[in-house]
């Protein structure tokens, strides 16, 4: 072996192979949502992204079914493998969001949703077979704004301050093929600004570092220039200039989907692909931290919640005092061990009805 030949080298160098082997193996997992009215292309654009069908049976609502509609979500799960890697992609759709007259209660179903997800992921860490937990936590939300307003509507606002503290918001402005490119520069500068003036967190592209190359850093530069993407769907191959591109054909010429002069939608595929590691670390470590750190706060000594007692919420960057973590801790500990004790007790039942069986089995005999 060279190694041994070679002094000052003891082979660790080969590490990350190691982890690139065993993760191509084992697989990824993703799951995104896609939150946006009806006829803005959501699953076009999503069928688009992934070069997959996932809604093959989908039946369209006519307008009578659409005015007693109520928001209810659909996930759709379909194996993606590409060059032996595999990504089990799931998405949850919301069809019926934001289609009622009165829209005040249209996103607690998404919310609902989202923690239930983080509790059955939380009861699944906390349980005693821990080797094959599957993750189906929304790991990102494309939120779709229309083209047709001038910026944000109350319910876009009302949504995303409800959820940005959940999940990644991503915003994509759809059907942008029917907007002028100065039309979307101004609405995406209005858009931006909305955001900010209401205190909305979206997901922000993680920051490169000094020694990146320059190629990555000015990727990642127009990836958040270009935020919110303005973006069209289209699974249809038309022929242009003798090449087969996928696009919507109209009297006056070819939208290109994956034409980054056309629209957005390279740049939202790029960004999604090159940041899904971070976008699954963030749900983690952020989101999903401050949902357990506040269920175990609410459902340990502590009376009261999370937030008011500091109690470690990353967000806010509180750490919580010793006194505080300790409480957490034993809460986190006696919430374990009755836990144990329970699937003890259920073991030991278990046991004595077999062995009663089979008593009773010889006794027949």
């Amino acid at each position: 072996f060279s190694s041994i030949e070679t002094p000052g080298y003891v082979g660790f160098a080969n590490l990350p192979n190691q982890v690139h082997r065993k993760s191509v193996k084992k697989g990824f997992e993703f799951t995104l949502m896609v939150v946006g009215e009806s006829g803005l292309g959501k699953s076009t654009l999503v069928n688009s992204l992934f070069l997959t069908d996932l809604y093959p049976e989908r039946i369209i609502p006519d307008a009578i079914e659409k005015q007693k509609q109520t928001v209810k979500l659909e996930a759709s799960t379909v194996e993606i493998e590409e060059r032996g890697v595999k990504l089990r992609l799931t998405v949850v759709d919301t069809p019926g969001f934001g289609d009622a007259i009165d829209n005040s209660n249209s996103f607690g179903a998404i919310l609902e949703y989202i923690d239930e997800q983080y509790e059955r992921f939380l009861q699944d860490e906390s349980g005693l077979n821990r080797r094959n937990i599957v993750d189906n936590r929304i790991h990102c939300c494309f939120y779709f704004i229309s083209p047709f307003g001038h910026g944000l509507k109350p319910l876009d606002v009302e949504f995303m301050k409800k959820l940005h503290s959940k999940v990644n918001i991503v915003p994509v402005i759809a059907k942008a093929d029917c907007l002028t490119k100065k039309e979307i520069l101004r609405l995406k500068c209005r858009i931006m600004q909305e955001i900010e003036s209401h205190g909305i967190k979206i997901y922000p592209l993680p920051d490169c570092d000094s020694d990146e190359d320059e190629d990555y850093k000015e990727q990642v530069k127009q990836l958040k220039e270009a935020v919110p993407f303005a973006v069209c769907g289209a699974n249809t191959l038309l022929e242009v200039k003798g090449k087969k591109v996928r696009g919507r054909l109209y009297p006056w010429g070819v939208v290109e989907v994956e034409n980054p002069e056309h629209c957005d939608f390279i740049k939202l595929r790029t960004m999604l692909i090159t940041h899904m590691q971070d976008l699954q670390e963030v749900t983690q470590e952020v989101h999903y931290e401050n949902y357990r750190s506040d269920r175990l706060a609410k459902g340990s000594i502590i009376k009261g919640g999370g937030k008011e007692n500091g109690i470690g919420n990353k967000s806010d960057h509180g750490r919580g005092d010793n006194s505080t973590q300790q409480v957490v801790a034993s809460s986190v500990l006696s919430e374990k061990d009755r836990i144990l004790q329970e699937k003890e007790a259920e073991l030991r039942r278990m046991q004595e009805m077999l062995a009663q069986m089979q008593a009773r089995m010889q006794a027949q005999k």
